[in-house]
């Protein structure tokens, strides 16, 4: 898939962050990998703290947090990854859009990400639950600042308020572990 580019909300600018963009690949064994980086004044930028339990933690999008949406070509079914830089964690699966949410405890993911000089870096490996199929993904961050404002930042945007669960910011296909 190679380097995506992230684009902020238009009603939720960010004063510290210049641009987010996302490495993503296969592995060759299904896994999604990817490295979300942060560009601008990261000074600004309030990180979650690291040290705590790396475990699964709910509201990881309250703050700031990265997040992927990946759904096969073929279902209404999808998941929902959040990771954050103090590497906690989130995965739920949903029946279609917002409905039938169920928390997924028992997903490995794996995760390494501390704001560096300049540029913040978090690499994360998400195992794709429909790992044969071809999928759509949604990629996405939340950014809060210092002073508690948001951007949020996706491939693309749906009109009106930021919803990352919306299909219409879906926009990147992942091809099936032996496409071309």
């Amino acid at each position: 898939m190679g380097s995506l580019s992230l684009v902020p909300h238009p009603d939720f600018p960010s004063a510290a962050v210049s641009s987010v963009s996302v490495d993503a690949g296969r592995r060759v064994d299904g896994t999604l990998a990817l490295r979300f980086r942060v560009e601008g004044n990261l000074d600004g930028v309030n990180w979650p703290e690291i040290g705590g339990p790396v475990e699964h933690t709910d509201g990881l999008w309250k703050h700031t947090c990265f997040e992927a949406f990946v759904h096969s070509v073929d279902e209404l079914r999808y998941f929902e990854f959040n990771f954050t830089t103090s590497l906690q964690w989130a995965v739920y699966q949903f029946d279609s859009y917002r409905v039938g949410m169920r928390k997924l405890e028992n997903v490995e993911t794996w995760g390494t990400g501390q704001p560096g000089l300049g540029k913040a870096n978090a690499n994360f490996l998400v195992p794709v639950l429909a790992a044969m199929c071809e999928c759509r993904l949604g990629l996405s961050a939340v950014i809060e600042e210092i002073d508690g404002t948001k951007s949020y930042w996706a491939l693309a945007h749906a009109p009106g308020p930021p919803d990352f669960h919306n299909r219409d910011c879906f926009i990147a296909t992942l091809p099936a572990p032996d496409a071309p």
